[in-house]
């Protein structure tokens, strides 16, 4: 798995040569480009998948994403919360 943050896809975009989707990430929803996974990954509404500076790196599951988010929120602790 790519360092990247997860989503869950809401919609497939008309038109852009079928390589966008909308794609909920924490709430807030956003057009991220899957042009970049392999042409045998389909995607459909509550997918997830794992997104690196705008384009969708892998489609993984529902715990793939959490294992991602998980991670993320880790690097985002300070230095003193390990302290405590």
């Amino acid at each position: 798995m790519c360092l990247g943050i997860p989503g869950r896809v809401v919609r497939m975009l008309e038109g852009y040569g079928n390589q966008l989707a909308l794609v909920d990430v924490v709430g807030e929803q956003r057009k991220v480009n899957v042009g970049m996974l392999p042409e045998d990954v389909s995607l459909e509404p509550g997918d997830w998948i794992v997104i690196h500076m705008g384009f969708a790196m892998e489609k993984v599951d529902e715990a793939g994403a959490e294992k991602a988010m998980a991670g993320l929120e880790m690097m985002g602790r300070s230095r003193t919360a390990d302290e405590d």
